[in-house]
């Protein structure tokens, strides 16, 4: 597969990938090597900093939106969820999202995961128009107007802040895409990232290859 069309923006440094288990990820084995590292300590080859935080505000910010409150980054809500202790090594979810979370976590950089077999249509990445979608069981929305945003023909189905309840992936899933939304800010904190997504979904025994952009 393919994005079909990546909007120019002049911050954005985004890498993609399809990522697939060999079966549906609700019935392999506990990822438990992934969840170890969901501690803010854990060994990594990639670093959170206050400069990544920054370039990744900046990054949203350039389109109009405003990354605070509720609408910060997917990586910032990953760092206080850990800080709390509500997530950890015991507090895994599913595979794809655990490996998600790990990489998210120690990069500072938000990931989107789609299941590609519940989109609609063709995907591309722009800035989104006045719209939001649910994000959660219990039905809260997302406004995503400004927000850079993967978009499916339905309409925008991931982002940065979060990603739509329409496209996650469930126990079902067998094919996904990665996107991690970097900036040209912190170029090497982008290469990194993908080179340790790749790697670890690679010693799970999941199919990894590149999306061309």
């Amino acid at each position: 597969m393919s994005l079909t069309h990546v909007e120019p923006h002049p911050l954005l440094d985004l890498r993609a990938f399809e990522i697939s288990p060999p079966a549906p990820q609700g019935t392999l084995p506990d990822a438990t090597s992934l969840r170890a590292l969901l501690t803010l300590d854990s060994p990594a080859p990639v670093h959170r900093s206050e400069q990544v935080k920054t370039a990744i505000r900046n990054l949203l910010r350039e389109g109009g939106f405003a990354p605070n409150g509720r609408n910060k980054p997917s990586s910032e809500y990953l760092v206080k969820a850990v800080e709390q202790g509500r997530m950890g090594p015991d507090d895994g979810l599913l595979p794809l999202v655990d490996l998600c979370n790990v990489v998210s976590l120690h990069s500072g950089l938000p990931i989107s995961v789609i299941d590609l077999d519940r989109r609609e249509g063709k995907l591309s990445v722009r800035i989104a128009d006045d719209t939001g979608y649910v994000f959660n069981p219990s039905g809260q929305e997302l406004g995503v107007k400004n927000l850079l945003c993967i978009h499916d023909d339905h309409g925008p189905c991931g982002a940065p802040v979060k990603d739509s309840l329409r496209t996650r992936t469930t126990d079902d899933t067998t094919h996904s895409l990665f996107v991690i939304w970097g900036s040209n800010e912190v170029p090497e904190q982008t290469e990194k990232a993908a080179q340790w997504l790749q790697e670890l979904a690679k010693q799970q025994g999941w199919y990894v290859g590149p999306v061309p952009l």
